[in-house]
């Protein structure tokens, strides 16, 4: 029932009592009282803020909902379409890592919905319109367009086949290269073709828009390059070289945040053990006017567990009361997890985690599976942080308001966010689905009651011979097994008993 049917149908119920009353009760004013305040009946107050949450239901007036006629499938892709989508910052190589998992498991790590995401992001990072300019770019612009894999590696070794291309090495060593080692010399072969075109274009790129978007397209390809560079040796154990790669390609390219460059940075510096750079880097990142990360807002409430938690008890806590240190690190841990609830459960090993997709939605479970995929090590690295994390992060959802999809310390919870992750995480992976609040039996018993006493007394208005005639045939039948004990008692025992029992 629509919240105007609620609101007309207390309203009608009410405006009985009070034409065809004489005596009104306490509780019938306090009804009507409540509905020419508020505008809306206490039951539907109810239903609407508690009973439809719990059910799963939806405001009518929702824009998510406008389209529900058009198919099951129409208002998922509506739904996927309002959430911002984000690339991965530390996703894996496909030839190297993607793959390498499906040849054993038999299962695709990488959903297509994902995969042409990255098909969209390489058409716009690595293409332009001067490519037709350059036999090997007009082969690579449409390589990125394909769809068959061994299309697209048969149509980068033709382009290297004609000169040195950049965006060819990047593919090959993406999709081509079985192990690390050989993505990453690929890697430094795209880098000399990179940095040359970069330069060039460099000279070149006030002459005309067409240079501009030229040079645009050499920068997002040298950037590109690096950035996977540094990834690579961190893979392979040189952590201190990826640091010092990560930190000059920031220097050099300060204005290219979307890139997220930052979070690879705190990912190494962590491995490290160096904590005073990482704090560095959050005070630098962790601004109230830039967008937050599931990394960002974890590795904050690392740090400051990490103040307290080895000597961190539950049973002290309870007796003595938190101190300051403890009090920051259990907000942090409050933070985190309101912005992201889905991470406490693997970073616990209470959810099994996966391959993390190429790209991720904030506040989602696949940025979830992201960042516990790579940062898991850190927070065992801490002696109690986990156990910290497990004694307080439950507490969260006491603290935001009811219903759920307010906030606290961030914007509401995004309610596609849900379809957005089923269309980015593999069939074979259960989605972790936001926290629902236990809904107390109070609320539900005084829903139930008063929609049965108006319900009852509004038909009792109506249909009083009648209402009469079910409520005796409701008592016979409710006090028959009583009269059926009492007759057989009466039988048994004697009849002077029975008189001296009644008398009693």
């Amino acid at each position: 029932m629509s919240t105007i049917a609620w609101s007309w149908t207390y309203f009608w119920t009410v405006w009985f009592f009070v034409i065809y009353s004489d005596n009104l009760t306490k509780g019938e004013i306090i009804i009507w009282w409540y509905f020419r305040k508020y505008g809306t009946s206490f039951i539907e107050q109810v239903s609407v803020s508690h009973l439809r949450p719990l059910l799963g239901g939806v405001d009518n007036s929702s824009p998510t909902n406008s389209n529900t006629s058009n198919g099951d499938a129409d208002s998922n892709r509506q739904s996927v379409s309002e959430c911002k989508v984000w690339r991965n910052p530390l996703n894996l190589f496909r030839g190297a890592e993607y793959n390498r998992y499906m040849w054993v498991t038999g299962r695709e790590p990488l959903t297509y919905y994902d995969m042409n995401l990255s098909a969209q992001d390489h058409q716009t990072f690595f293409t332009c319109d001067s490519d037709h300019l350059r036999p090997a770019d007009a082969i690579m612009q449409k390589a990125w367009r394909e769809r068959n894999p061994q299309a697209r590696i048969s149509a980068a070794h033709q382009s290297l086949e004609l000169e040195d291309c950049a965006t060819a090495s990047i593919l090959l060593a993406e999709e081509e290269a079985t192990t690390i080692v050989e993505a990453e010399k690929l890697f430094k072969q795209a880098l000399k073709a990179g940095e040359g075109c970069y330069r060039r274009s460099q000279q070149l790129q006030h002459h005309g828009a067409q240079y501009e978007a030229q040079h645009r397209r050499d920068t997002n390809v040298l950037v590109y390059i690096k950035r996977r560079l540094a990834m690579c040796s961190r893979k392979l154990g040189r952590t201190r070289e990826a640091v010092k790669m990560l930190r000059d390609l920031m220097k050099e390219f300060p204005l290219l945040s979307m890139f997220n460059i930052h979070e690879n940075l705190l990912e190494s510096l962590l491995e490290l053990q160096n904590y005073a750079d990482v704090q560095a880097v959050l005070a630098k990142y962790d601004d109230i006017s830039l967008p937050k990360s599931a990394t960002i807002c974890y590795t904050a409430a690392l740090l400051k567990a990490r103040a307290v938690s080895d000597k961190f008890s539950p049973e002290a806590a309870s007796r003595r009361g938190l101190s300051t240190a403890e009090m920051n690190a259990v907000e942090a841990i409050h933070r985190a997890v309101e912005f992201n609830p889905h991470v406490p459960k693997y970073l616990l090993e209470m959810k099994s985690l996966i391959l993390p997709p190429e790209h991720i939605l904030k506040r989602g479970d696949s940025e979830a599976i992201a960042y516990a995929f790579f940062h898991l090590q850190h927070w065992k690295r801490v002696e109690g942080a986990l156990n910290l994390l497990h004694c307080t992060w439950e507490g969260t959802f006491r603290m935001i308001p009811y219903p759920l999809e307010k906030g606290h310390l961030f914007y509401p919870y995004p309610i596609c966010t849900e379809t957005a992750d089923r269309e980015l995480l593999p069939m074979f992976h259960e989605v972790s689905v936001y926290p629902k609040k236990e809904l107390p039996f109070f609320i539900l018993f005084t829903a139930g009651l008063c929609s049965f006493t108006a319900m009852l007394a509004l038909l009792t208005h109506q249909f009083p011979e009648l209402m009469g005639v079910f409520a005796k045939a409701f008592l016979s039948t409710l006090f028959a097994p009583l009269n059926f004990i009492m007759e057989k008692v009466e039988s048994i025992l004697p009849s002077s008993l029975w008189h001296q029992l009644t008398r009693i």
